[in-house]
């Protein structure tokens, strides 16, 4: 029995994770073309409301397709009461699981993350702060985007 199951759902999941992910990556490419700024400048308006529902809703349904249900116990923090959160250990996909419930935050990234085909553009549209591991002075870099935006009084979404 599991076999069997196994055989009809890992092709029926792979295939609705392909989907959702072409998906995020269309909604992500409608919201970052023709941004001005490319990283340096917040989206706003019906940019970040969408990035913030549909992604959103879609990182949900990919999570729950793979099998994860993602409860929230309690209130999550504004982006005027935390505009830093902080996730640990920040070594895995599940990260990722936070994105979904607290509205699409920005991320710190390697700045290679960037560049692949359909992730980089869904990573492109969370405005993420890049790391350059061949950067000297990449963490200072780092450090100080972080603090620009947390101080930007709510232009920036939350990091991560």
């Amino acid at each position: 029995q599991a076999v069997l199951q196994g055989i009809i759902l890992l092709p029926l999941r792979a295939i609705c994770i392909a989907f959702l992910l072409l998906i995020a990556w269309l909604f992500a490419s409608i919201a970052t073309f023709r941004h001005p700024g490319k990283g340096s400048v917040p989206l706003k308006g019906w940019r970040r409301r969408m990035i913030q529902t549909t992604l959103s809703c879609l990182t949900r349904t990919l999570f729950f397709v793979m099998g994860f249900q993602v409860k929230v116990k309690g209130k999550i923090a504004s982006l005027r009461e935390a505009p830093i959160f902080v996730a640990a250990p920040h070594s895995s996909f599940f990260d990722a699981i936070i994105c979904a419930p607290t509205g699409m935050p920005s991320i710190v990234s390697r700045a290679e993350n960037l560049s692949t085909p359909v992730f980089g553009t869904i990573l492109s549209s969370l405005q993420p702060v890049s790391v350059s591991r061949q950067d000297p002075d990449s963490r200072k870099n780092t450090v100080a985007e972080i603090t620009k935006r947390a101080l930007s009084r709510g232009q920036w979404p939350q990091v991560i």
